[in-house]
């Protein structure tokens, strides 16, 4: 059997779109929204990905703060960096918390490397042990304040990062 215009029932099959019309002609409407009215504003879309900065939920920060200070014991200074980089947007205490943090890292980094550098004077041989005490204590007093939700000051670190 066929249609009137002489396309067979085989041939038409209602889950595959009409073919598009030849050239030149105007397109049919589609499904969807439907067009602004006339002089809207035109809302263009969200790009892939940015859907806005949604808070963190206060179990979130915690577990972000955490990683921030407990992160450099494997990751140095990469661990708060990139805590800070990707929810400094979303918390303002997980973002001053991968600050503080940041700052402690690159802080120590330098304390570390100078004591190891001052070996050759063999003032660094008392000094490089201390240094390696304090990043440890710090960083263990960092972990249990973020674990409650608090500020913390690291004393004697440079505040690169603000």
């Amino acid at each position: 059997m066929s249609d009137s215009q002489g396309t067979p029932d085989f041939e038409k099959r209602p889950d595959q779109p009409p073919p598009p019309p030849p050239y030149g002609q105007p397109q049919p409407p589609q499904y969807g929204a439907p067009p602004p009215a006339y002089g809207a504003p035109q809302v263009p879309p969200q790009p892939y990905g940015a859907p806005g900065a949604v808070p963190l939920r206060a179990d979130e920060e915690k577990t972000w703060g955490i990683l921030a200070h407990a992160g450099g014991f494997i990751l140095g200074f990469i661990s708060p960096l990139v805590v800070w980089l990707l929810f400094k947007d979303r918390s303002a205490w997980v973002d001053r918390t991968a600050k503080e943090a940041l700052n402690f890292q690159i802080s120590y980094a330098i304390y570390l490397f100078a004591s190891g550098l001052s070996m050759i004077l063999l003032v660094g041989f008392i000094l490089f042990p201390v240094v390696i005490v304090m990043y440890y204590v710090f960083m263990i007093i960092g972990i249990v304040k973020a674990a409650g939700m608090q500020d913390y000051r690291f004393p004697l670190i440079l505040r690169l990062v603000s």
